[in-house]
């Protein structure tokens, strides 16, 4: 490629890269390197507006890991699956090393979506309490999705996915894909019995209760404010992805309880002020490298409450990059 151009990789030539990269690996080594201090992941920048009525936000989530940086922005309006599209977009931006010019520009959707999948995994990975043979998903959205195709090749006892959507029919949609799936009429019922749990909604209000979870169930908050603040206070365990980004987003589930006193940070055991409140138990990629204790009985029920990584999303979209450019995909556009 001329140093004077771009690359751009478009959706289809962004899955087709994918094909051939182990994406759970990508992001453990990200989330590993960022607990080792070998990363860099400034504050995200947000941006909302409204539109006749709806809703949008605009996040550009700048990172670098393994030597490379960039910068992911996605674009987001629930209303979106109204109009035939997708809830969100966006775009990933890679930087040349020793010039800091734009190297690579690619579709963002897809490489979000699965590597929000491939942090589920891993949680499932580290802190499941085996065997994992029922699965909940509250949501049939694009993450939905992705999650039935990363997860049950990588539960080897799932034998039941149970969907829950205020959709049912689209619930139903996403159900006939999945040869183990079936459709519950409530979140509830989906919850019950589960031993991995996983909300991909756009609630902004809590609904799911601590008595919902079975002992020894595994709760992955991909979404926004689905557990009510009981599940998060009163579960055995509580890890995040990163701590400081979490705590400074006024907009999420443990964010606000934090300014409240009533949840503080893996290192504040000590301070004088933490009295009362619940400890996180650390951060993912502390428990890949072995500086912090994971499940430690089977019967805890545990919450991992992820923010969603830019250097995640560089860390994959670098190796897209490389495969892209090893099988001559992407068109080469002038600076």
């Amino acid at each position: 490629m001329a140093a004077d151009s771009i690359l751009y990789l478009s959706g289809r030539e962004v899955a087709r890269a994918l094909e051939t990269i182990d994406i759970v690996e990508a992001v453990a080594a990200a989330l590993a390197a960022h607990a080792r201090g070998q990363s860099v992941l400034p504050a995200e920048a947000y941006l909302a507006w409204s539109h006749a009525g709806e809703t949008l936000r605009s996040l550009s989530m700048p990172g670098m890991v393994d030597g490379r940086a960039g910068v992911k922005i996605i674009n987001a309006n629930p209303a979106n699956p109204g109009r035939g599209l997708p809830r969100a977009s966006g775009l990933t931006l890679l930087f040349d090393n020793e010039t800091g010019r734009p190297l690579c520009i690619m579709e963002a959707a897809r490489i979000s979506c699965l590597r929000t999948a491939a942090v589920t995994a891993l949680a499932a990975d580290l802190l499941g309490a085996a065997p994992i043979e029922r699965l909940a998903i509250l949501g049939a959205g694009a993450l939905a999705r992705c999650h039935l195709e990363l997860l049950p090749n990588r539960l080897p006892d799932l034998r039941e996915i149970r969907l829950h959507d205020l959709d049912r029919a689209r619930a139903a949609a996403l159900a006939a894909a999945a040869a183990t799936a079936l459709v519950c009429d409530s979140a509830e019922q989906a919850i019950r019995g589960a031993q991995l749990v996983v909300p991909l909604t756009t609630a902004t209000s809590g609904y799911i209760h601590y008595d919902w979870l079975d002992p020894g169930a595994l709760l992955v908050n991909v979404s926004l404010d689905d557990p009510l603040p009981e599940v998060v206070l009163r579960a055995g365990k509580l890890f995040v992805d990163d701590w400081p980004l979490v705590a400074a987003d006024e907009r999420r589930l443990l964010g606000r309880p934090h300014r409240a006193g009533q949840i503080r940070g893996p290192d504040a055991r000590d301070a004088a002020t933490a009295t009362g409140s619940r400890l996180i138990d650390g951060e993912l990629g502390e428990l890949l490298i072995g500086t912090r204790q994971g499940r430690s009985r089977p019967d805890e029920v545990i919450v991992v409450n992820p923010f969603g990584l830019a250097i995640e999303d560089v860390a994959v979209a670098d190796r897209v990059y490389r495969e892209a450019r090893r099988l001559g995909l992407g068109t080469a556009l002038d600076r």
